[in-house]
């Protein structure tokens, strides 16, 4: 009986001591990136509840705000995905960042095989600043 408790409130402790190590990527951070229109800007708007990120990305080359879905932290990393809608299409937008203090390096795929996506030409990383 002893084993499964302390088992148990092993694991808990765990949980926890993984959410305080968590980075706090609470708040707002804008990005820069380029492609062959031009420069745009970046908007990521996040809100943490333990390893649960919610939050929004405004894309000004796309503008509008868009949903991030199944926002993950864990540790350092962070990863959620957006859905974009071009024309009647649906695309798929994973993302997947790396935090360092107030800078998060971002990877990005595109599911389908576009951009970033297997035998597609790598997406540009897209450094995030936190907005002061």
């Amino acid at each position: 009986m002893k084993g499964k408790i302390f088992s148990s409130g092993s694991v808990v402790l765990l949980v926890l001591l993984a959410s305080a190590w968590a980075a706090d990527v609470t708040g707002k951070w804008i990005g820069r990136s380029s492609s062959e229109q031009g420069d745009f800007e970046i908007t990521l708007v996040f809100k943490v509840d333990g390893t649960k990120v919610t939050g929004t990305l405004d894309n000004s080359q796309m503008p509008g705000e868009v949903v991030i879905n199944e926002g993950k932290l864990n540790g350092d990393e962070l990863s959620f995905f957006i859905v974009r809608k071009m024309g009647e299409t649906e695309m798929k937008v994973v993302w997947k960042g790396k935090i360092a203090g107030d800078e998060i390096r971002f990877t990005r795929e595109i599911q389908g095989g576009m951009m970033g996506g297997p035998g597609a030409p790598a997406a540009p990383e897209i450094i995030a600043k936190r907005a002061k």
